[in-house]
């Protein structure tokens, strides 16, 4: 069975320096004004890669092209998806993401997603409750597709965003 269409809402680079990657993006696609969120943690208790709690650090900036959300993570401590990203290949274009209605929409196409031979990779949940987990099929050109459930108090904060992009 064909699923329904998942266009994706965002585009993420992981770098160790937001500073040129910001600089780079604004100059290359138009990007006006970042927002920045240092020092955001990824806790063990409500998140997890490969299986095993994750705990680490990642400063994130975040901007709009029109409804395209733009996403830079730079790591800052602990293991994750990111710095292993980063030590293996360098900064660089990391994934793409797909939002979910719905918690329950969120769990099933995290599991459609690995009937289809994708491997789930990491998971969490933040502060606000916005879900997210990273899947994989490498084997076939996809390193990572992240699937996030947004409610509406980050939605809030994403729209604040936008809004700020859009006034400049």
């Amino acid at each position: 069975m064909t699923p329904m269409p998942r266009p994706p809402i965002q585009i993420a680079w992981v770098t160790s320096d937001l500073a040129a990657t910001e600089s780079t993006l604004t100059a290359l696609l138009g990007v006006r004004k970042w927002l920045r969120m240092p020092g955001v943690h990824f806790a063990p208790d409500t998140c997890s890669y490969l299986g095993e709690p994750a705990d680490f650090v990642a400063d994130i900036a975040l901007s709009y092209l029109g409804d395209m959300q733009l996403e830079l993570i730079a790591p800052v401590n602990g293991h994750s998806l990111y710095q292993d990203f980063l030590s293996d290949q360098g900064p660089g274009l990391h994934h793409i993401c797909i939002e979910a209605e719905d918690p329950e929409n969120f769990e099933a196409m995290l599991s459609d997603a690995v009937e289809q031979g994708a491997q789930l990779v990491a998971r969490g949940v933040m502060p606000g409750g916005m879900s997210f987990a990273y899947v994989s099929a490498a084997d076939a050109g996809v390193p990572y597709l992240e699937i996030a459930y947004i409610p509406a108090e980050i939605r809030s904060v994403f729209d604040y965003i936008k809004q700020e992009q859009r006034r400049q």
